[in-house]
């Protein structure tokens, strides 16, 4: 049984009080959206200033195709322009969204949807098709979704995706415009919120089926949400305005939005401090390390608690890396206390298990901090069965950020020190570095993983298959597929949670990646910024943002 949304937000807010003494804002850092049935504010006067949101993403998102999403970047964008069946308000809570109702079978497996009047940004009614023909198409054999495994709680949905079944065998149907049912496998009791994750959002058949390169263009984008893109000017900028065919367009207060892909975190906080951007940091960028102190001190830095794990991922099918003792030796030697004193500085906590601090399983984790002396008899060990007498350089490669870069001058420097391993650093373009970790192009890469829903599974399933989705280590173990399995069925909560022990305990014990710490969010805002919804999973929703006098 899924953990009890109440707790994890209470565990959130005790973390959040932690950092209280470091942390002060004047701006909140969500805004619960007004409930269904309240009445629409007040027309803009005519001559009114138009309201201007201006951010930073640091670099070109991989896609405005919800269906091909994988990154925060992409996903900040898609959450903004899109619209699902359900949407998440400030709590982290699933309410309905294009779906005006929905109702669940006794026994937990079919939901039937109601879907309200609703329009794409092109004028297109949006229907049920719409929806099924969107998860039919992410679930495609050739289509590329990495993360189709999040339809897989659909009937049908993970034989379809292997070629196993028909596309039509998806337990999905519109029975007429305005009805979606939907078969699940088992009951799940966190499928709304997976209907507010935008891989179940819908695309609009007429356009795709025009125009396969729809989404890479904003002369072609056609989307649902609240807001709809007007210009995209490649590795410069991307502009959206307000959707005037978008559902709840009048709780909608922002004109425009400015994402400026700036990838010097130095840079974007001048501009800030000069009023050229509203907000600088996360979740859309992030901030230069040695400013923390600084804005921590003035009380203008946010801090904000979230789901999230700082990871180094390995390629285990490859060079010394496919030994797992020298995998365990990088992991155990690394001293994250230090890191996250000394460079993070504003409350992350170092984790040695898979899974985020909201989440965790096994408390005291699967391994010591630092600790050097079994590193280095597992890296002798490791060497000898490789039979080498010298370890040869291996690459850690990241997407561009000032924080990244110093996180990963440290560890290179521990490794160095600690063990005379020899690591060399390489930067890449974001979206260049998530293809190469997923075509396992790369050796060692940096990756942050956002909670989709609140679930260990979450975590645990990226890693059911070596081959697809958001593995992008090569490795996969048959009894942890079958934990994941059982658990998948399972209903008693303990139960449940032994099963992800278990797995949990596999995955660590070989070690496809190194876990570093539990993150949070940082970020500077303008005082005439208000309502930016940042929730506990680390999405951020523009919806409901405004720009005050």
């Amino acid at each position: 049984m899924k953990r009890n949304l109440k707790m994890f937000l209470g565990a959130m807010l005790v973390a959040g009080s932690v950092l209280a003494g470091c942390s002060t804002s004047t701006q909140p850092s969500t805004t619960t959206p007004p409930a269904e049935g309240t009445a629409a504010p007040a027309e803009k006067p005519a001559n009114a200033k138009p309201q201007v949101f201006r951010a930073n993403i640091v670099s070109e998102p991989s896609t405005a195709d919800p269906g091909l999403a994988k990154d925060a970047t992409s996903g900040a964008i898609i959450r903004a322009t899109f619209d699902g069946l359900t949407r998440f308000d400030a709590n982290a809570k699933p309410v309905n969204s294009v779906a005006s109702d929905v109702k669940l079978s006794d026994d937990k497996l079919v939901y039937t949807f109601t879907l309200r009047d609703t329009k794409w940004s092109n004028g297109d009614p949006v229907t049920a098709h719409d929806f099924v023909y969107a998860w039919k198409r992410a679930l495609g054999t050739t289509f590329g979704a990495e993360y189709a495994y999040q339809l897989y709680y659909i009937k049908n949905a993970k034989l379809i995706h292997e070629g196993k079944a028909k596309p039509d065998e998806l337990g999905a149907k519109a029975i007429d415009d305005k009805t979606l049912e939907v078969t699940l496998e088992n009951p799940t009791p966190y499928f709304l919120e997976l209907t507010a994750f935008y891989t179940y959002y819908p695309v609009n058949q007429k356009v795709v089926e025009a125009n396969p390169k729809w989404a890479n263009e904003a002369a072609t984008h056609v989307s649902n949400g609240p807001f709809k893109m007007t210009a995209w000017e490649h590795k410069s900028k991307i502009v959206l305005e307000k959707n005037e065919n978008y559902w709840d367009k009048d709780v909608v207060k922002l004109d425009r939005i400015e994402f400026a892909m700036i990838e010097d975190d130095n840079t974007a906080l001048s501009m800030f401090e000069n009023g050229e951007l509203d907000w600088a940091g996360q979740p859309l960028g992030g901030l230069p390390t040695d400013a923390i102190p600084s804005l921590k001190e003035s009380g203008k830095l946010v801090v904000h608690p979230k789901a999230t794990m700082y990871w180094y991922k390995m390629n285990t099918t490859k060079g010394p890396l496919s030994n797992v003792k020298i995998r365990k030796a990088l992991a155990y030697s690394v001293d994250r206390q230090t890191i996250v004193d000394n460079i993070t500085q504003v409350g992350q906590v170092p984790t040695m298990g898979m899974l985020p601090q909201s989440m965790i399983i096994k408390k005291d984790g699967y391994f010591k901090d630092n600790d050097v002396e079994t590193a280095k008899k597992l890296l002798e060990e490791g060497m000898k069965e490789l039979n080498l007498t010298k370890l040869p350089p291996i690459t850690l490669s990241y997407n561009p950020s000032d924080r990244h870069k110093k996180i990963a001058e440290a560890i290179q420097d521990q490794w160095k020190q600690k063990l005379g391993i020899d690591i060399k650093l390489m930067v890449k373009e974001a979206a260049v570095h998530l293809q190469d970790m997923h075509e396992l192009n790369y050796e060692m890469g940096r990756i942050g993983w956002n909670a989709d829903f609140n679930d260990p599974m979450n975590y645990l399933e990226m890693f059911r298959d070596g081959k697809t989705g958001n593995n992008d280590t090569g490795w996969e173990d048959p009894r942890y597929q079958e934990l994941l399995k059982q658990s998948s069925v399972e209903t008693d909560p303990e139960k449940r949670k032994q099963l992800f022990a278990e797995a949990e305990q596999i995955f660590m014990d070989a070690m496809p990646l190194i876990p570093l710490f539990t993150d949070v969010d940082v970020w500077v805002q303008s005082e005439k910024v208000k309502g930016v919804q940042v929730d506990g999973l680390g999405f951020i929703d523009l919806k409901w943002a405004e720009m005050t006098e």
